[in-house]
């Protein structure tokens, strides 16, 4: 894939960042008895195995095609991307939501929160530099476009799923911080299970729309818009093509699949030209492991 961006690089930096916030948020749970704390440190642990997940999933997906699997294992990435985003719904923000609900019935005062705003410190500190490496790896894939609009278009299940936990987290830590800053600032520690709900709230969001980015691609979906505009150009420019009339690819993970249906200018040695074009284009695009070229005869009434 053009642009690609290191994968396992950003799932490894994630998931070494989240051991050590886990460990540490703990530490100030413990001390604490924050509501906000527990559900970060849930979230942390949450965070850890989704990663670990997600490590499996690439590792699944690199095998190689078999009689049972023609097309490879390249869609099992996007499995496993799934059933991250269900636990960092029902881990992470529904966890979050009961906790908070709980401290709302029985709020309890603040203890230590010296910890607390220590730890949370340092996690922000770590929790910042795992994201700026991710956000790092996705610029590879952006090529300018907004974050958002990358977040929609992207192919790279894994990588999106890093992401979308990487921000998730900051803002998470950044609200269970004002929160608890709320609830030793006016003594009331109500402040601290409002957080908690905040916190639910913004996992379960998050989580939604990593599902339905990488549902998408679990069903079967094109090749990145930009990437195939530029398979489309590619093959329109080929003087043995006299007109393309269909380009059908499917992403199935780090490969893909084409289709293409196009009317030739010469019908003498057809088959030598279609090998030279899918050899050309397997060289330009070298993510396509799988092209189908399909020869159209002229249209009635051209010359």
């Amino acid at each position: 894939m053009s642009g690609h961006g290191d994968s396992t690089k950003a799932v490894l930096v994630a998931l070494g960042a989240n051991l050590a916030i886990a460990v540490a948020k703990g530490l100030a749970a413990w001390f604490t008895r924050s509501g906000a704390m527990l559900a970060e440190t849930v979230h942390s642990l949450a965070d850890c195995g989704n990663q670990v997940l997600l490590l499996v999933g690439m590792k699944q997906a690199k095998r190689p095609p078999s009689p049972e699997h023609p097309l490879g294992r390249g869609k099992e990435v996007y499995f496993w991307s799934f059933l991250v985003a269900v636990m960092l719904f029902t881990i992470g923000g529904m966890y979050s939501l009961y906790e908070g609900l709980h401290k709302l019935a029985h709020p309890e005062p603040l203890e230590n929160w010296q910890w607390a705003v220590g730890v949370l410190l340092f996690s922000i500190a770590m929790e910042a530099y795992s994201t700026h490496a991710c956000l790092q790896e996705a610029a590879a894939e952006r090529q300018g476009r907004s974050l958002w609009r990358w977040f929609r278009e992207s192919r790279s299940a894994e990588l999106i799923v890093v992401v979308g936990e990487n921000i998730a987290a900051l803002l998470g830590l950044t609200v269970a911080l004002a929160f608890i800053a709320l609830s030793i600032a006016t003594g009331n520690p109500l402040w601290d299970a409002v957080g908690t709900l905040a916190i639910g709230v913004l996992l379960v969001v998050v989580a939604v729309f990593v599902a339905i980015e990488v549902k998408a691609m679990l069903v079967g979906q094109s090749i990145d818009p930009r990437r195939q505009e530029e398979m489309r150009r590619f093959l329109e420019a080929r003087p043995e093509i006299a007109a393309l009339y269909s380009l059908i690819t499917l992403q199935l993970g780090t490969r893909a699949m084409v289709s293409v249906q196009a009317r030739m200018r010469d019908d003498a040695g057809i088959a030598r030209r279609i090998d030279a074009i899918e050899r050309d284009f397997k060289a330009a695009f070298p993510e396509v492991q799988w092209s189908f070229f399909e020869p159209e005869e002229k249209d009635d009434g051209e010359a």
